[in-house]
């Protein structure tokens, strides 16, 4: 890696497409954050309303050992997020 290259290069590592999971037609990605050897719950949850798509990112403090575990809790409380909020997020 030349200098230029290590000077400008981004220091997160590219995100890897994330299949959506539909909760009553509302799609949720869970993207779990690396940070500090652990993941943050992190996604969005997003809803085509009137030709529109409208998205809400979802970040939470809860750091949890593994991106498989930040994931399922990120679907978990976005499932409930929608129950209780609806098309009100946007």
């Amino acid at each position: 890696m030349g200098l230029f290259d290590w000077l400008f290069s981004s220091k997160e590592k590219p995100t890897k497409e994330t299949e959506p999971t539909e909760y009553k037609g509302f799609l949720i990605y869970a993207e779990a954050k690396s940070e500090g050897g652990q993941f943050r719950i992190n996604g969005r949850i997003c809803k085509e309303l009137d030709g529109e798509l409208k998205t809400h990112s979802f970040i939470r403090s809860d750091l949890l050992p593994s991106e498989d575990s930040a994931n399922e809790l990120m679907l978990k409380k976005s499932q409930l997020f929608i129950d209780q909020m609806g098309e009100r997020m946007f």
